[in-house]
C-alpha cells in the first residue's frame, strides 16, 4: 500500500505538466541518469534510473548553473521524503524525487517549496541561520545573472556594459533578507539578523512576502536545466525580470546600473513599463548640461533616472510621466524614489503631499532645476540646473516618499547621471518632433533671436538611439 500512496503522490504531481512540460522533464532526467551510469533502462526498469550529485555536477557545473548552486538544487531534490522509503539517507535522486522537485519548486505554493528551501539553505534539518540565509540568496541572484548571461538571456543588457554585479549581489540580498521576520514579529538587522535563527514558518513567511525567491528559483531551474523555458505558461514576473535593453550599445558606455538592481528596480514600475528601458541621457556621452539634460527627457514619456555622486553613493527616482518645463509640480502616485549603492531599497509614496516630480528652467521666481519629493529647496532628490550641484535633504525622511538621505551628503556633487525610458517613447517624441529646451521655453528662443545669436542646440539634435538588432 505505501507503494501505491507513493505513485499517487507521484500522479499528482505529474498531472500539474502538461503533457509537453512532462517530455521536457524525462528528457533532462534521463540525460542525467545516464551520465549517472544506471543503465536500468535496459532490462525494462525504467523508473530505476537516479541521479547523483556527481551527474548534475558534470552535466551543470562551470556551464549554465554555478557549483554552490548546484549543491544547494541537489539537497533540495535529496530533500523530498518518498513515503514509505528511507530516501533522504539515499545519495541518489530517484525519478519521482526530481519529478515533486520540479512540480514543488515550479508549480507549489510557499508551504510547498518551503522544506526543499530549508533544505537548499542547509542540509541539516531543523532551524536556520540568518548567515545561511544570506548566503542562499546571494548564490540564488548570482546564479541568476550567471544562468541568463549564459542563456543569452539578459535582452541587450551585459556583463561589460553594467556596472560589475558582485556588490549589487550583496545589496540585493541585503534589502531581500531585510524583510525576514523572527517569531515576535520583529526584523532584526546587521549582526543580529546574522546571528538568529528562523524556523520553518519564519521562512515560509518569508518566502510568501518576497516573491522575488520564487522567481529566482524558477529562472534558475527553467534556464538552468533548459527545463520548460520555452513553454507559453512562462509567467509574466519571468518574462519582464529584465526590460530590453536599448540605445547602450556600441557607446561604449558602462551603465550606473548593475543586473540585479536592474531587476529590483523594473520589479517595481507599473506592469505595462517593464518589457523596455532606452537610454535617453547620459551625461558621458552628451555632457554635463542642464540645457542638455532636459533637451533629452522633455516629453519622453515615463523614466528613470541615476545619479552618482562624488563619493559614489547611486541613487535616483522613476518619474511616471514624461517631464515637462513648467513652475507647477507634476507626475503621480505611481513615482518613486530609489538607492543602488551602497543599498538597494525603492520609496514609495506616503499620501503626505502631491509633490512627485518638478522640473523648472529660466525662471526669476522659482527654483530652477529638477526635483523629486519633498519641496521647493528642501527635495528628496534635487539637481540644480547649475550642473554638477544637487541636494537630497531629508530630517528625518522626504515627505512624499519616506525616503532618507539617499547622497551621502545632504548637499551633493554630481559625478554622472543616466536617464532612461521606460516602456515604449511616445510616438511625439521621434526624431521630427524632437524638441530642445528652446523650443519648450519660446521666451528663451526670443530673447536669442533679438540677440541675434542663433540657436546652437539645433545642431545637437540627434534621433533617438534605437539599437539596430537585438541580441
Amino acid at each position: 500500500k505505501m507503494g501505491n500512496a507513493e505513485s499517487n503522490a507521484y500522479q499528482n504531481h505529474l498531472s500539474r505538466f502538461l503533457p509537453e512540460e512532462q517530455s521536457d522533464i524525462d528528457g533532462v532526467f534521463d540525460t542525467l541518469s545516464g551520465s549517472s551510469g544506471s543503465a536500468g533502462a535496459k532490462n525494462g526498469k525504467a523508473t530505476k534510473k537516479t541521479v547523483t550529485l556527481a551527474a548534475l555536477q558534470a552535466a551543470y557545473l562551470r556551464e549554465p548553473i554555478p557549483e554552490q548552486m548546484t549543491v544547494r538544487l541537489y539537497n533540495g531534490m535529496k530533500s523530498i521524503d518518498l513515503t514509505g522509503k528511507s530516501s533522504g539517507l539515499s545519495e541518489q535522486i530517484a525519478k519521482e524525487q526530481f519529478v515533486i522537485f520540479m512540480s514543488n519548486l515550479l508549480k507549489g505554493n510557499a508551504d510547498e517549496k518551503i522544506t526543499i528551501i530549508m533544505r537548499m539553505i542547509s542540509k541539516t534539518k531543523g532551524p536556520v541561520e540568518g548567515k545561511q540565509i544570506q548566503e542562499f540568496t546571494e548564490d540564488l541572484i548570482m546564479s541568476v545573472v550567471h544562468v541568463l548571461n549564459y542563456r543569452k538571456e539578459l535582452k541587450g543588457w551585459n556583463l561589460e556594459n553594467a556596472r560589475d554585479s558582485a556588490s549589487g549581489v550583496k545589496a540585493l540580498a541585503s534589502q531581500l533578507l531585510s524583510e525576514l521576520k523572527l517569531a515576535d514579529g520583529t526584523n532584526p538587522a546587521g549582526p543580529q539578523l546574522m546571528e538568529a535563527n528562523f524556523d520553518q514558518s519564519a521562512i515560509e513567511d518569508w518566502v510568501y512576502r518576497v516573491p522575488q525567491i520564487s522567481v529566482f528559483l524558477s529562472v534558475v531551474i527553467r534556464q538552468g536545466f533548459h527545463v520548460l523555458h520555452s513553454l507559453p505558461d512562462q509567467t509574466k514576473d519571468i518574462l519582464n525580470l529584465l526590460p530590453v535593453c536599448k540605445g547602450i550599445k556600441r557607446r561604449g558606455l558602462v551603465s550606473l546600473f548593475d543586473i540585479p538592481s536592474i531587476i529590483y528596480i523594473n520589479s517595481h514600475l507599473p506592469a505595462e513599463l517593464q518589457h523596455k528601458w532606452q537610454l535617453l541621457f547620459s551625461s558621458k556621452l552628451h555632457g554635463e548640461s542642464f540645457s542638455q539634460l532636459c533637451a533629452h527627457i522633455v516629453n519622453k514619456g515615463p523614466c528613470i533616472m541615476i545619479l552618482k555622486d562624488s563619493d559614489g553613493y547611486i541613487f535616483g527616482g522613476f518619474a511616471s510621466h514624461s517631464w515637462e518645463v513648467k513652475p507647477q509640480f507634476q507626475g503621480d502616485n505611481r513615482c518613486f524614489l530609489f538607492s543602488i549603492f551602497p543599498s538597494v531599497a525603492v520609496y514609495t509614496y506616503t499620501g503626505y503631499n502631491d509633490h512627485y516630480m518638478y522640473l523648472n528652467h529660466h525662471q526669476q521666481t522659482m527654483p530652477n532645476g529638477l526635483g523629486m519629493g519633498g519641496q521647493h529647496g528642501y527635495f528628496g532628490l534635487w539637481i540644480d540646473s547649475d550642473y554638477g550641484k544637487g541636494h537630497s535633504k531629508a530630517k528625518p525622511r522626504c515627505t512624499t516618499y519616506n525616503s532618507p538621505q539617499l547622497a551621502a551628503k545632504e548637499d551633493f556633487t554630481l559625478d554622472a547621471m543616466e536617464v532612461w525610458a521606460v516602456g515604449d517613447v511616445p510616438e511625439s517624441a521621434g526624431t521630427k518632433g524632437k524638441k530642445t529646451i528652446l523650443d519648450v521655453d519660446p521666451e528663451t528662443q526670443a530673447l536669442l533671436e533679438m540677440a541675434g545669436r542663433s540657436r546652437h542646440s539645433e545642431g545637437l539634435r540627434e534621433p533617438i538611439g534605437e539599437d539596430d538588432d537585438d541580441d
